[in-house]
């Protein structure tokens, strides 16, 4: 096993402080609800979080149909194991510490199977995909599973970690007014306060040429944390399963002062698009795994009608939407 690790151009304080000019780090408000509205009517208010973010620098009619259109698109079984997994090592941490071994985590395969698999479409998924598709049948399939997370003991011990959250909601509304909104896998908080913000991934380590892409969400959990408690993380860990290694990163202030520009530009752009109903298509090689060619311009398909109602259902009702020429 061997492990990457990213560092920062220049040495950082483990504690942030408000960049100058700005207030000081505060708690998000409610995400669906503007400073000031009270009750239920208040209207819902357009987020932006690391997946969307890479949607839009990826592809800006990719985003549009899964932000707003919110076009369904077919779910895969590596996909649906990636979630299994997930599910077990946030379980794992509800056992005592001397408890969490690779027999326990092993044996919440199967009960977290069960819930995922209540949902029909789910169980027929995994079945057509493994026995007919693959030829790998569900015990198989489950097995895999099972070996993705017995990997993670190579990696960290979890009798030694006591998580302070799990799967755990952070959003902030910057001084701008964008609200960033995310899920982290586990954040971990030393006694001396230090954070480390863990996300697990089920597939391989990826190649230097795309370690900036990978730590683009990462940079995003870290700058949220920052926002909401003052204290810039002390490491950013990304654990692949799949070929047992991880990537670790340590961001710096200034750094992510940064990339809350960078943030603020791909939301001023969304709100371009937004306002002029102009998304337009990006042609790469990962449209090989898009769901949506026959609606797009590059593959000879015509996206639908911009949808201004969703827009606005979605929070962007105070936008002035337009139809192109």
């Amino acid at each position: 096993m061997t492990t990457a690790t990213a560092q920062g151009s220049a040495q950082g304080s483990a504690h942030g402080s408000a960049v100058p000019g700005r207030p000081a780090p505060a708690a998000a408000p409610s995400p669906d609800v503007p400073a000031g509205a009270t009750g239920p009517a208040a209207p819902r208010r357009p987020a932006l979080s690391p997946s969307r973010a890479a949607d839009f620098k990826t592809c800006p009619l990719l985003y549009r149909f899964r932000a707003i259109d919110r076009l369904p698109e077919r779910r895969s079984a590596a996909a649906v194991r990636g979630t299994l997994v997930h599910a077990v090592l946030e379980r794992l941490y509800d056992l005592p510490a001397a408890q969490r071994t690779p027999e326990a985590a092993r044996a919440l395969v199967a009960p977290a199977w069960e819930e995922l698999a209540a949902d029909p479409e789910v169980a027929a998924l995994v079945t057509a995909e493994g026995a007919e598709g693959a030829g790998e049948p569900l015990e198989s399939w489950l097995a895999s599973a099972g070996r993705l997370v017995e990997t993670y003991f190579t990696l960290e011990d979890p009798s030694r970690i006591e998580p302070h959250g799990r799967e755990e909601l952070v959003e902030v509304t910057l001084p701008d007014g964008l609200l960033l909104r995310g899920y982290v896998d586990r954040l971990d908080v030393a006694p001396n306060g230090a954070l480390r913000v863990v996300d697990y991934k089920t597939g391989s380590v990826p190649r230097e040429a795309f370690e900036a892409k990978a730590l683009f969400q990462m940079k995003f959990y870290a700058l949220v944390l920052w926002r909401t408690r003052g204290v810039v993380a002390s490491q950013l860990k990304l654990i692949y399963l799949g070929d047992g290694d991880t990537l670790t990163y340590a961001p710096e202030e200034g750094e992510l002062v940064r990339f809350e520009r960078t943030l603020a530009a791909i939301w001023a752009a969304i709100e371009r698009a937004v306002a002029t109903g102009d998304f337009r298509p990006n042609r790469t090689r990962l449209c090989s795994w898009c769901d949506h060619q026959a609606l797009c311009p590059s593959f000879g398909g015509t996206p639908p009608p911009f949808p201004a109602e969703a827009a606005a259902a979605a929070g962007w009702a105070s936008l002035p939407v337009v139809e192109r020429d």
